[in-house]
């Protein structure tokens, strides 16, 4: 009898204790939950930290170039943009519209391309170099002073670049611009900048002007959520001004960090050496497109 007795009262005591572990976990599982909820969240390694307002898309902005001519947009610090331009070389104009489908509406004929890496150096300072297949080379570097998002009536960027011939080897020329723009709407971003480019003459001609004063005039207009038109064009208002102003217009699309321009213009031009320079006349127009691409 007292060894039953015995072997009762602990299973009564191992009962009790279950049910003081039950209770216990029941007690306790809220107050973990609350403190998994409260604690702060830490983004995985490969997704962007949305609490950098410059990694946020910029819906009037979506990329940092409209055809040619730079935006406003800014580079989060310590990321990278990548950006091909693509300009076909036959004038859609030339020959008959048979001519024009027999070269595939000028997707056959040659191209001038160009590459083009960006860097985020440092809040609101960006730099990168563009490199087009005939050789020109540009360095560039991009600081925000002003932007919209913080209450400036405008968005405003200084720009300083270093642009030189066969690979940065002869023909050595610099801009020093101030590039603006302007929200309208919720629907429109609207583009002048000023550009002054050093040595822009490649002739050397003795008493010629060297130096071209420009300026960038630009327009993107948002259709739907991904789909946009631009349009810019850039006189040149003073000294050296060969050939006719470039002017470019297109439509694209934003998929992620991806963008997609189909453009048409009648120069060559996507360094802005190479825009000082200008277009060949206003007769001919090229077909071409812009791929970009974000990694942020």
């Amino acid at each position: 009898m007292f060894f039953a007795a015995s072997a009762l009262r602990r299973g009564q005591m191992m009962t009790c204790l279950r049910w003081f572990v039950v209770a216990l976990v029941c007690a306790l599982a809220p107050s973990v939950a609350v403190a998994q909820t409260t604690a702060p969240q830490t983004p995985p390694p490969d997704q962007p930290d949305q609490t950098d307002p410059d990694v946020r898309v910029d819906a009037l902005q979506p990329d940092f170039n409209l055809a040619a001519l730079p935006t406003t947009l800014r580079m989060p610090v310590h990321k990278l943009a990548f950006r091909v331009t693509h300009r076909f070389t036959r004038p859609l104009g030339e020959g008959d519209f048979g001519d024009l489908a027999n070269d595939f509406f000028a997707f056959d004929s040659a191209a001038q391309i160009g590459l083009e890496l960006r860097y985020g150096l440092a809040r609101g300072t960006q730099i990168g170099v563009h490199r087009t297949s005939d050789r020109d080379t540009q360095i560039f570097g991009q600081h925000s002073l002003l932007t919209e998002r913080d209450g400036a009536p405008v968005g405003m960027d200084i720009m300083a670049t270093l642009e030189g011939e066969n690979n940065l080897s002869r023909h050595f020329q610099s801009t020093l611009g101030v590039l603006v723009s302007r929200k309208v709407a919720g629907r429109l971003a609207l583009y002048g900048e000023p550009l002054f480019v050093i040595n822009s003459n490649p002739f050397e001609d003795v008493g010629a002007d060297n130096n071209t004063l420009m300026v960038g005039l630009g327009a993107r207009l948002r259709l739907r959520p991904s789909l946009y038109v631009v349009g810019e064009m850039t006189p040149r208002l003073a000294w050296f001004d060969p050939g006719k102003t470039q002017m470019s217009f297109g439509v694209e699309g934003r998929a992620g960090g991806h963008l997609f321009q189909v453009n048409f213009s009648n120069g060559f031009g996507t360094t802005l050496g190479q825009i000082s320079r200008g277009a060949f006349n206003y007769d001919n127009w090229y077909i071409g497109f812009n791929i970009a691409r974000k990694f942020f």
